[in-house]
């Protein structure tokens, strides 16, 4: 079974998330599926920078769903 990750940025002053954004590879197990999503969620609030995360109180949320339940 494969498994998909679903990324979605929110921002707490907003109250809103943008669209999931699905990544174009798929994972063999879950476990890896959530190490990528944990250090994918990291490599994009660094992008982002302190500045806006604490301005608009982003959050990274993801999900790793087996492909047979999309």
């Amino acid at each position: 079974m494969k498994f998909i990750l679903s990324l979605i940025i929110c921002s707490g002053v907003g109250n809103t998330c943008m669209p999931p954004y699905q990544w174009p590879e798929q994972f063999n197990t879950h476990y890896d599926c959530m190490v990528f999503g944990y250090e994918e969620s990291l490599k994009k609030m660094q992008e982002m920078g302190k500045v806006d995360i604490n301005t608009y109180t982003v959050y990274i949320r993801f999900t790793c769903t087996p492909e047979n339940t999309i």
